[in-house]
């Protein structure tokens, strides 16, 4: 089975290129984040040609989320409970026993803004959310844009951008209760690849992605069993390109193999 994370960055401007994506990769399921279009507009017909269902929850002009899946689904949430204010952010699904949850963690724009403590409130609830629908899913998977570097090697920038938007010790703690106590959820990519300094986001702008000026802020994290299902995980680099004339999102895919459970 082969399972990924993507923020596209709106539909409506990558939808070939995610097709082109799709035919390519072959994955099983799919966790979108960024829509930034609604359900109505949605072109569900569009991934069902070529033998995706989908569950969606989006909102015009900004986040959305959406799960596709080979395989029928079963929706067991929509919307982060309680945070309805902040957004389309959140959509589980129960696909062949799984569990997938994709989310898109808030930006918090800056330390000063009043967005951020929002953010923190927001990744306060996603915590308290997933301790407890964990307990009864022991097969899961939890993927999406969580706007935040977990350690400084998650960033170019390393310890000099401590302190930073998306670096502060507080994300970073909310990432910690995550992957510690009360959601143990395991990291794939960095489980794999302890000390490697690999990206999924580059800023459109001043060069960055050749430059290698990026951010790690796209993840894929597992209850412990699936983690050791995994036979591969990579950043697919490849599709954070321009192709054949289309721009590329600002987020590159995040793709795990996972063995037969």
């Amino acid at each position: 089975m082969i399972v990924a994370t993507w923020n596209i960055n709106g539909l409506r401007a990558r939808l070939p290129y995610l097709l082109r994506w799709l035919t390519a990769r072959r994955p099983d399921i799919v966790g979108l984040q960024e829509l930034k279009i609604t359900d109505e507009n949605f072109p569900f017909d569009v991934f069902e040609d070529i033998g995706y269902r989908v569950v969606a929850h989006g909102q015009k002009a900004w986040n959305g989320v959406a799960i596709l899946s080979r395989k029928p689904m079963e929706v067991t949430c929509v919307g982060l409970p309680g945070q309805a204010a902040f957004g389309a952010r959140l959509v589980s699904a129960t696909i062949d026993g799984l569990s997938f949850t994709t989310v898109y963690v808030p930006n918090g724009k800056d330390l000063s803004h009043a967005d951020f403590a929002r953010k923190l409130h927001w990744l306060d609830t996603l915590v308290e959310y997933l301790g407890e629908h964990l307990r009864a899913q022991p097969a899961a998977i939890v993927c999406g844009d969580f706007n935040l570097c977990p350690t400084a090697i998650d960033s170019w920038g390393g310890e000099a951008f401590q302190g930073r938007i998306f670096h502060t010790d507080e994300e970073r703690l909310r990432f910690q209760r995550l992957c510690g106590p009360p959601c143990a959820l395991v990291d794939i990519y960095r489980e794999s690849y302890p000390n490697t300094q690999a990206f999924s986001w580059w800023d459109y702008r001043g060069g960055s992605f050749p430059r290698g000026q990026g951010l790690r802020l796209d993840f894929l994290l597992a209850t412990p069993g699936v983690a050791a299902a995994v036979s591969s995980v990579t950043i697919d680099r490849e599709y954070r390109k321009k192709l054949e004339g289309m721009t590329p999102s600002d987020h590159a895919p995040v793709v795990a193999e996972l063995q037969k459970r």
